[in-house]
């Protein structure tokens, strides 16, 4: 599934090839995505303009002159700027039309992402209401999943890809911020200290930030805005390895939360 930084990268692909433009209508050829596609969204988004292409963790938002575009890329979704002439593939359920006979193009072969249209500010949509800070941002600290973790029994790894908690911090880049820390991905998350939590929330601030300027991940058929895949799983510590490069232990994956999670025996604790 494409997590924060593959967002991250998409929105900040497709940015400058939106902002400023408008709409001249849309093409649905499957609206049966995880959320059907509103019948009217054709005519909802002609001739709006695009002011600004925002993410809310794994959600872009893009903002028009008179409402707004909520898109997510499901488990194996993408999207990218193309001729509005050149054919579809299979599986390009969604096609936004351009000023100037572009289209902003949605692959989604499992159809679990989603295009939703909104009149309502996003902070109040349903799908967003509820989220927590960005781990980005200024609300998102050692001190503040220390607090959220009282009393909390479920594994650490499941807390810090808990929506609620934390946006955006997904299967790959938990277990990898987790290695940094040298915190176990089956530690009760209430049983870990305030100093132990501070190094958490860094290294998930560092895996992260590392993984959007290298591009984001590239598992099976994800890919950015430009079709070209991110990079950074070359540089992935232990999801995915079979030893440390650490200390050279063979890296253990178990099932948490019903995902896949690696972790180094003797580097975590």
């Amino acid at each position: 599934m494409p997590e924060l930084p593959e967002v991250e990268t998409t929105r900040r692909g497709l940015e400058p090839h939106l902002t400023g433009v408008h709409l001249t209508g849309a093409a649905v050829r499957d609206p049966r995505l995880r959320y059907p596609v509103p019948h009217d969204l054709r005519r909802r988004v002609d001739g709006c303009r695009v002011t600004s292409v925002g993410r809310r963790g794994k959600y872009l938002t893009v903002t028009l002159d008179r409402g707004g575009l909520l898109f997510h890329l499901g488990m194996s979704g993408s999207l990218r700027i193309v001729s509005a002439a050149e054919p579809p593939r299979p599986h390009d359920h969604v096609d936004l039309l351009l000023e100037g006979g572009a289209a902003l193009r949605l692959h989604d072969p499992r159809r679990f992402g989603c295009v939703l249209f909104t009149d309502a500010p996003f902070e109040s949509h349903p799908l967003l209401a509820r989220l927590g800070p960005e781990p980005l941002g200024d609300g998102f600290d050692g001190g503040y999943l220390f607090r959220r973790s009282r009393g909390r029994r479920g594994p650490v790894k499941a807390f810090l890809m808990d929506s609620a908690v934390v946006v955006g911090v997904g299967n790959i880049y938990a277990s990898e911020a987790l290695f940094r820390a040298g915190i176990r991905p089956d530690r009760a998350a209430g049983r870990i200290s305030e100093a132990r939590y501070r190094r958490l929330a860094e290294a998930a601030r560092e895996v992260l930030r590392e993984a959007i300027a290298a591009g984001g991940t590239t598992l099976r058929d994800y890919l950015g805005s430009d079709g070209r895949p991110g990079y950074f799983a070359l540089d992935l510590a232990v999801y995915g390895r079979d030893r440390c490069r650490t200390c050279g232990a063979e890296i253990r994956r178990v099932r948490l939360a019903q995902r896949g999670t690696y972790f180094c025996p003797r580097c975590q604790r």
